[in-house]
């Protein structure tokens, strides 16, 4: 380090009186500290802008002789975010706490200060060592408080500094949550580190919650798009007024390097902060969805693929449960939600129940699924050795499938073959059976 550098560091320790045992580019001033003294920060003269910066609660962080800028807001945990208090994560933890059964998206045994609510802002959509994070973003419930912290990248140069001043704040949590973090967000931070990793430290170990995995599971057959801004609308009533669209992020930065005029990316900054306070209301959101499915805000399509979700787990106690709320509706699903059922019984080897139920689907009105009639006749054909009742059944499937072929003008050839094949093996039987 040059002399002029260690000169600056000493005058910094001496205008701010630090503790001895602190580094003071990592200490960040509490909410009394901001009250006491606002606009007290020391501020870099060679920073410009930097009153527009303190207006938009911004101030920088130094190290060396670099700096990025920290943007800091804070809300009460009574505040609503479209449909929810920041207040009711506590209870949604609380809910998975007494659920007491694994899942992707549990949060038992964590506390609400565990969760880094988080995104990211690049200069690019691709991955790769040429995407620059420009802008690292987070909310997290801190006491009676949800704080929203920005870690904003003034110049490239300056990578190493944003690393730090991210890191000692981010390392308190322990649990990710994202929006196709895993796939996007967290490899780019990791890649990224891995360039500076000899000049900062590790990155967390951190557990991952992944909320677009869960939102494509239970609206991708039914929303245009899962996307955070149409979620938003249709589920969490979140409303964006003069919103900057996120693929216009990356224009907004380069235009901020070459002016450093905090005014041109002020709206990249308020886009993030309603991302990360969003991810707080999507996971109280399907949190509540998937403990409470019975709710009769909770449609019959969501309750389906909610017990398709738990069923993919292995969960066949909860996916019986959430597909019963279905089967036993009026809804047009619910005959494939029997059909489901059907399909647990199976797996237990409850051959009677399972038959019981695809047979009740043929009793009811409206259009049956060939498959109801095939595993039907599977069962009769090899579990009740019933091959008469197998043969009835695979002739129903048989005409369904043509049917559908007709209608579609398209019936596989292989398709055909392998019902001739299973007529013919159960006339046989029923043949031979006769013949007894």
């Amino acid at each position: 380090m040059s002399l002029k550098s260690k000169l600056q560091r000493m005058k910094g320790h001496l205008a701010l009186e630090p503790d001895k045992d602190k580094n003071p580019a990592l200490e960040l001033p509490t909410t009394a500290d901001q009250a006491e003294k606002p606009g007290s920060q020391r501020v870099d003269p060679d920073i410009p802008f930097s009153d527009k910066w303190q207006s938009m609660q911004a101030r920088p962080f130094v190290w060396e002789d670099e700096h990025v800028m920290i943007r800091e807001v804070r809300f009460p945990l009574g505040q609503r975010h479209g449909a929810y208090t920041f207040s009711q994560l506590h209870e949604t933890i609380a809910a998975w706490e007494a659920f007491g059964r694994e899942h992707p998206l549990s949060a038992a045994g964590r506390r609400a200060e565990d969760l880094l609510f988080f995104d990211t802002e690049t200069t690019g959509l691709s991955g790769g060592a040429g995407n620059t994070v420009f802008l690292l973003g987070y909310s997290r419930v801190e006491g009676e408080e949800v704080v929203v912290r920005q870690h904003f990248l003034p110049a490239p140069h300056a990578e190493v500094t944003l690393y730090h001043s991210f890191l000692e704040q981010a390392k308190q949590s322990s649990h990710l949550v994202t929006f196709n973090g895993k796939s996007f967000d967290w490899p780019q931070v990791r890649t990224r580190h891995t360039l500076i990793r000899d000049q900062v430290q590790a990155l967390p170990a951190f557990g991952h919650l992944d909320l677009l995995h869960g939102a494509r599971r239970l609206w991708k057959a039914e929303l245009e798009s899962c996307r955070l801004a149409i979620i938003e609308q249709e589920k969490l009533d979140v409303r964006r007024e003069d919103d900057l669209p996120g693929y216009l992020a990356p224009i907004r930065y380069f235009d901020f390097l070459h002016s450093q005029d905090p005014d041109v990316i002020e709206g990249v900054l308020r886009h993030n902060e309603i991302d990360v306070l969003s991810l707080i209301t999507l996971y109280i959101h399907i949190s509540r969805m998937l403990l409470e499915y019975e709710r009769e805000e909770v449609s019959h399509e969501e309750r389906f693929e909610i017990a398709r979700w738990y069923d993919a787990l292995g969960d066949g106690q909860m996916a019986m449960q959430a597909y019963m709320s279905v089967a036993r509706s009026d809804h047009p699903w619910s005959v494939r939600a029997k059909l489901a059922v059907g399909h647990l019984y199976k797996k237990r080897k409850e051959w009677a129940r399972a038959l019981q139920v695809w047979e009740s689907c043929m009793g009811a009105s409206g259009h049956v699924p060939e498959e109801v009639y095939i595993e039907a006749a599977k069962l009769c054909e090899h579990q009740f050795k019933d091959w008469e009742k197998a043969l009835h059944y695979t002739r129903l499937a048989y005409e369904q499938w043509k049917r559908r072929g007709s209608l579609l003008r398209q019936r596989s050839k292989a398709e055909g073959l392998a019902y001739q094949k299973r007529l013919a093996r159960l006339e046989a039987k029923e043949e031979g059976r006769g013949m007894l």
